[in-house]
């Protein structure tokens, strides 16, 4: 089978795509193997700019060579699942623990749903259980031109709240579909907001000065949120930094919102792996918006 793999750390040119064998999750009965594995049949994987990070030598303690892909969406025995894996998503089979996939939306085209993942869950368990957001408050979403920043933006509106993002002109009228009530051009100045808001959820990498200013556009008494650059807590502001859990509960919630329409997928552009390199370097030069997802061939 095809595979996109790294053999050594370095920049996006590592990335190779190598004829492998498929993965084996053992001896196989009606589609669970005696280790609790199953093997998928890869419809897409998607881009994650963290992965830019993993193939560039951040995490060194992992073995190599390494199959890149995180996210998955593929079919067990027929049957559509997606889900997040530790590596291997990004070949035209990978192995799972059964207890790692959910059913996969039905409203979707299967390989779309491989946005769904890892985004998703980042932005559910920022959202959701750290920021708390309730109906009626006013929620800034720092970075909404994301993969994880469209679906916060989503999420926090689901939840009532009243929304700010921030995003580049290039993406601000996608965000204010996606359900924004104001977009903010993070280019255009220093980051402002008309009234302090409730709760600020930081999706985007960004300097360490900008980072130090996030609370101070929140009320006395609010939270900070970030899934990316740290944002230091201060006397009257409390500060989180989120690192996603992959828990499949959060996932089949999240595929339940697709399905109902509460939560959309927004596809910025399909690609296959050969185009992996590519990806990589416009990840690392802040080319892409939204999510990317990927097909074997």
């Amino acid at each position: 089978m095809r595979a996109a793999r790294i053999h050594r750390y370095g920049d996006p040119s590592v990335i190779s795509i190598d004829e492998v064998e498929p993965p084996d999750p053992g001896s196989v009965s009606q589609g669970w193997s005696e280790r609790g594995e199953v093997l998928i049949s890869v419809a897409a994987t998607s881009m994650n700019p963290t992965e830019t990070a993993l193939r560039s030598g951040l995490w060194p303690t992992i073995a190599l060579p390494l199959t890149l892909g995180w996210d998955v969406a593929g079919t067990v025995d027929g049957v559509p699942m997606i889900g997040m894996l530790d590596s291997g998503a990004a070949a035209e089979y990978a192995v799972a623990p059964a207890g790692r996939l959910v059913p996969a939306p039905v409203s979707v085209p299967l390989v779309d749903a491989a946005a769904l993942p890892l985004a998703g869950m980042t932005a559910w368990q920022a959202v959701r259980e750290h920021a708390r957001v309730e109906p009626g408050e006013r929620v800034l979403i720092n970075g909404g031109g994301g993969g994880i920043g469209g679906f916060a933006v989503q999420l926090a509106k689901a939840a009532g709240a009243y929304v700010v993002a921030t995003a580049s002109s290039r993406s601000a009228a996608q965000v204010k579909e996606l359900g924004a009530d104001e977009v903010i051009d993070y280019l255009a100045g220093p980051l402002s907001v008309a009234e302090p808001v409730d709760a600020v959820v930081n999706c985007a990498a960004i300097g360490d000065r900008a980072a130090g200013a996030l609370p101070g556009l929140v009320r006395d008494g609010g939270r900070v949120v970030t899934v990316a650059t740290p944002v230091p807590a201060t006397d009257t502001v409390r500060a989180w930094h989120v690192v996603v859990r992959n828990d499949p509960a959060d996932l089949a919630a999240l595929t339940r919102m697709v399905d109902d329409g509460r939560v959309r997928i927004d596809i910025s552009g399909r690609r296959t792996l050969a185009d992996l390199p590519e990806l990589h370097r416009l990840a690392e030069a802040g080319g892409l918006r939204g999510k990317v997802v990927i097909t074997p061939s």
